[in-house]
């Protein structure tokens, strides 16, 4: 395929508004803009893009796909495998998530991601840090044992990997993370989530003010709303600054859940989906190991031995038609795992819309919302 192509679909979704008959315009990797379908240019090749062409999606917490776990090899090869496991399912920009573990695998983790980046790897858009900076009380899934206080070093070391990648998140939790520390890390450019905490609201505040910008899965792993206390579930659906990630799978959180926090939202930061994906993604795997411990899958759960929610087994179509089923206008699921999460971490100038300028990060889908073809950078990366 030539380095200008078109892209033909019934419906194309741009980020804002749907365009019938018409026709995406690549060029050089970029979109080049959108036109009706006769209107293509002569001499430029179309293919055909299905009953819908809309924008990649962008999942900024994924914890493994296609057998693999982050924490099990933290190599480039074990980030592409992840990266290329959520292509069937849409996502075209990933965070590989690593899950608390020890210092070194910490440090082979960044490593890799610096190389793969270096790579220009598809579909890698840098990495979630996701611990050991947390809260022994709202620990979840991870190994507690691993859970400390940051520590100078590891600060340093952060905001040294950060001009490494086009992203680097970290989820920590103000027991563990001092507000200086937020600081410092946010002015240097990490995008600072808070997670895995019984943190009060007023503290949540401070961060947000030292510049915490995100809260992670919302709902889980943290303080709830209270009637005299808000937590950090109502901090991050109250605090404007605060984007928040959803696991959108009525496990999760239950969907009523959702729609109250989705009405409550105050911007301009915005709610957006997450899958929290683990190795199953991609597999018929029925359980795996995480810090030596089993996660078993079962009935659309990924739980340890003694039931804690352990991921998700969820990929980000899923969680766009479960967002669909409840009530949710397409269009705006889709900008929940498109437009919002890039926002959220300041490439919404690149990615989640289908607009002049923007990486040609597109995904094909049928009627009934099932991924048929993927692009990345104008390059077909899944085809069904």
């Amino acid at each position: 395929m030539s380095d200008r192509f078109a892209i033909a679909a019934g419906r194309i979704f741009d980020g804002e508004a749907w365009h019938d008959d018409a026709a995406l315009i690549v060029a050089e990797g970029l979109v080049e803009g959108i036109v009706e379908r006769d209107a293509v240019p002569a001499g430029v090749t179309m293919t055909d893009g299905g009953a819908m062409l809309v924008p990649g999606f962008i999942d900024l917490q994924v914890n493994g796909g296609g057998g693999l776990m982050l924490n099990d090899k933290p190599d480039a090869d074990t980030l592409d495998i992840i990266c290329k496991a959520q292509m069937p399912f849409g996502t075209t920009a990933v965070l590989p998530t690593l899950i608390t573990d020890t210092p070194e695998i910490t440090r082979s983790t960044i490593a890799a991601g610096a190389e793969a980046a270096k790579r220009k790897m598809p579909g890698f858009l840098g990495l979630h840090l996701e611990g050991p900076h947390l809260s022994l009380s709202r620990k979840g899934a991870h190994d507690p044992k691993l859970i400390h206080p940051m520590d100078a070093a590891e600060q340093a070391a952060l905001i040294a990997a950060r001009p490494s990648m086009p992203v680097l998140l970290t989820t920590v939790a103000p027991e563990s993370v001092t507000v200086a520390q937020v600081k410092r890390l946010a002015d240097a450019g990490v995008v600072v989530s808070l997670g895995h905490t019984d943190t009060s609201y007023r503290t949540a505040k401070q961060y947000a003010e030292a510049g915490a910008s995100m809260a992670t899965h919302l709902f889980n792993a943290m303080s709830q709303i209270g009637n005299r206390e808000p937590g950090l579930a109502g901090a991050a659906v109250d605090i404007g600054t605060f984007s928040a990630g959803l696991i959108a799978d009525g496990i999760h959180v239950d969907p009523a859940t959702m729609q109250i926090a989705l009405k409550a939202k105050n911007g301009p930061a915005r709610i957006f989906l997450v899958t929290d994906a683990m190795a199953t993604i991609g597999t018929d795997l029925q359980s795996f190991q995480l810090n030596g411990r089993t996660i078993k899958r079962e009935n659309g759960r990924l739980t340890l031995e003694d039931g804690t929610l352990a991921g998700a087994d969820l990929d980000m179509i899923s969680a766009i038609r479960f967002m669909h089923e409840i009530g949710y206008d397409l269009g705006e699921a889709i900008r929940m795992a498109s437009l919002y999460p890039a926002e959220a971490v300041g490439q919404e100038k690149r990615l989640g819309r289908l607009a002049k300028g923007y990486a040609a990060n597109a995904v094909q889908l049928t009627d009934t919302l099932d991924v048929s073809g993927t692009w990345i950078d104008g390059k077909k990366v899944f085809s069904a």
